[in-house]
C-alpha cells in the first residue's frame, strides 16, 4: 500500500521488467510501483519456460543477455542463490531444415560453447529423440535455467528495502498530464508522478493512448504450453531443452516431466490467456514426431501473453518531447533473460545518466530500442 500519493516516478505493471527498474530507481527517486493484479507477474512472468541463452533472439537481445550474464552468476545480496542452473540447448534440424541450421551456425561462428552435432550425438544426448528423425543438430553447452520466481522476487525485495511504494489491484482507469506531472486513477486510487515509466506488458499500448500518448504498434502473442508424463524410468534431469530449429515446438525437462509448446505466436487483445485445445494437439504431434513418446494425458496446461513490436526488439526510450512518459515494453519471450541489464540501462536513461560501461560494451544499439525507430510500425 502506497503510504503517500505523489511520486517522483510511477512504474505501471510489476512483471519482471517493472519490478527490476522500480528496484533500480527506488534508491534515488521517490517510486510507485501500480500493478493492476492481485499479486506480480501474475500474467507473462509467472507462465515463462525461461532459459538463459547468450545465442537466443535478436542482436540487442543477445547483447543484453551478454550483459545481463554476470548479474545471473553473482547475484547481489537478498537475491536467492543461485538464479542460474545448468541445462544446456539443443536446436534439432530434419533433412528439410538443413537451410536453417546452417544459417544459424554461421550466425553463431565463434561463439563460445556452441558445437554442431550429427543426428547420433544428438540422440546421445536426449535418447528419446526418434532414430532418423534428427539430420543434425546445434548444441549450446552454456544455456541455463532461470530461476524466475527468485529473480522476481528478489527484485521487489530490493525494492521494498529502498523504499519502494507498491499497489495491486490497481488497473489504471485514466491519466492526466498537467503542469505539475501526471495524475494516475488506478482502482480507487489516485496519483501524481513526475515521470511514467509504461512496462505495462501486453497493456503497454492501452497505457500510453489512456495517458495521450502515442502507441506504438505492440502486438500481444499467446504462447501455449503443457506438461506431460515421461515414459517410466526415463531419467531427463540433465537432458538439455530441445528447440525444433524452425521453433516448430520445444520440449524442456521439469522437475521429472516434460514441458512441451509448439512455439505458437498468435496475435490476442490483452487478457489473462488460456490455452487453446487446437495449440495443445499441435504440441503433442509435433513432440510425439519427433520423440519416442505416446502422449496419454496432459498433466497441466497454460498460455501466457509475449509482446512484440514489429522488428521484434524491444521498445525502450522516451515516448514524448517532455520525456515525462518513458517506454519498457516489447521484450516478447526474452523479458526475463535480459532484464538485469535492460533495468539498469533504463533506469540510466529516466535518470539522465550515463548508462553502465560494463552493459554498453556488450554492443548495445539503443537506437534499435527507441520508440521512434523507423522499423516500429513497418
Amino acid at each position: 500500500m502506497a503510504e503517500h500519493s505523489s511520486f517522483d516516478i510511477c512504474v505501471i505493471g510489476a512483471g519482471i521488467a517493472g519490478a527490476s527498474v522500480a528496484a533500480e530507481l527506488a534508491d534515488k527517486a521517490r517510486v510507485l510501483l501500480v500493478e493492476r493484479e492481485s499479486q506480480p507477474g501474475y500474467h507473462t512472468t509467472g507462465r515463462s519456460a525461461a532459459l538463459f541463452s547468450t545465442t537466443y533472439g535478436p542482436n540487442v537481445i543477445r547483447a543484453l543477455s551478454r550483459a545481463s550474464e554476470a548479474f545471473y552468476n553473482d547475484p547481489p545480496e537478498g537475491f536467492d542463490r543461485p538464479l542460474l542452473t545448468p541445462r544446456g540447448a539443443l536446436m534439432i534440424a530434419r533433412d528439410d531444415q538443413m537451410e536453417s541450421l546452417d544459417a544459424l551456425q554461421r550466425e553463431l561462428a565463434g561463439a563460445a560453447g556452441v558445437e554442431r552435432l550429427d543426428g547420433a550425438a544428438a540422440r546421445a544426448l536426449v535418447p528419446l529423440l526418434r532414430s532418423g528423425h534428427v539430420a543434425a543438430a546445434i548444441f549450446e553447452h552454456f544455456a541455463q535455467d532461470i530461476d524466475v520466481h527468485a529473480l522476481h522476487q528478489g527484485y521487489l525485495r530490493q525494492f521494498r528495502t529502498r523504499g519502494g511504494s507498491f499497489v495491486t489491484s490497481a488497473a489504471v482507469d485514466a491519466i492526466g498530464r498537467g503542469s505539475g506531472g501526471w495524475t494516475i486513477e488506478a482502482g480507487s486510487n489516485a496519483f501524481q508522478a513526475t515521470t511514467i515509466v509504461n512496462a505495462a506488458g501486453a497493456w503497454g499500448d492501452v497505457v500510453a493512448e489512456t495517458a495521450g500518448i502515442a502507441p506504438v504498434g505492440l502486438v500481444p502473442k499467446r504462447r501455449t504450453a503443457a506438461m506431460i508424463a515421461l515414459p517410466e524410468g526415463t531419467n531427463a534431469h540433465h537432458w538439455p531443452m530441445v528447440i525444433d530449429i524452425d521453433e516448430e515446438f520445444y520440449a524442456k525437462p521439469d522437475a521429472g516431466r516434460l514441458l512441451i509448446s509448439p512455439a505458437d505466436e498468435t496475435p490476442s487483445e490483452p487478457c489473462d490467456a488460456q490455452p487453446d485445445e487446437y495449440d495443445v494437439a499441435v504440441a503433442v504431434d509435433r513432440v510425439e514426431t519427433a520423440f519416442d513418446i505416446q502422449v496419454r494425458r496432459i498433466e497441466n496446461k497454460w498460455a501466457g501473453l509475449r509482446t512484440f513490436a514489429a522488428d521484434k526488439n524491444p521498445v525502450v526510450g522516451w515516448g514524448d518531447a517532455e520525456r515525462s512518459f518513458f517506454w519498457l515494453a516489447g521484450q516478447g519471450g526474452y523479458g526475463i533473460q535480459t532484464a538485469p541489464a535492460l533495468a539498469k540501462l533504463a533506469a540510466a536513461l529516466i535518470l539522465g545518466t550515463a548508462p553502465e560501461r560494463a552493459i554498453m560494451d556488450h554492443g548495445i544499439d539503443l537506437e534499435s530500442m527507441s520508440p521512434g525507430r523507423a522499423t516500429l510500425r513497418k
